[in-house]
């Protein structure tokens, strides 16, 4: 089994790693949000320009200005499109953040456990040693006496 100094190694590094890997799942989750946020901007700002559209239709309209919309709300739903898919991906990147810092925090734990499983052994043995020591003492103290 490790000597208590390189299970104290193990388990600096992997917390360090768990971390890291913390901080790395942060920032994935601030990105995702961060997405999500202006996602929901655009398609309220679609919105937005639809109604306005819709107003200014009822006053009548330019051929040329409806195609304007036309291209202008093309190009809008093309940005939606991205942006969606960039949502999708920092998302699947926050999962994968947290797998990575779930696999470090075990890894972590079961170092620790190790750790104290050893601790926990070492007790039993100096608890035996003491015992026996304590013994022999009793015994001698009482061979002496007679």
């Amino acid at each position: 089994m490790a000597s208590q100094t390189q299970l104290e190694t193990l388990i600096d590094l992997a917390r360090r790693e768990t971390d890291d890997a913390a901080k790395r799942l942060g920032a994935a989750l601030k990105a995702a949000s961060e997405a999500e946020e202006k996602l929901n901007m655009l398609l309220g700002y679609r919105d937005e320009y639809g109604k306005r559209f819709d107003e200014t239709q009822q006053l009548g309209i330019t051929p040329m200005a409806y195609r304007n919309f036309q291209a202008f709300m093309a190009k809008l739903d093309t940005a939606i499109q991205g942006q969606r898919d960039i949502v999708v991906h920092m998302q699947q990147r926050g999962a994968q953040e947290k797998s990575s810092w779930q696999a470090a925090e075990r890894k972590r734990m079961s170092y620790s456990t190790l750790r104290d499983r050893a601790v926990a052994q070492q007790q039993k043995v100096d608890a035996k040693r003491d015992q026996k020591a304590m013994d022999e003492h009793a015994s001698r103290q009482a061979y002496f006496k007679r």
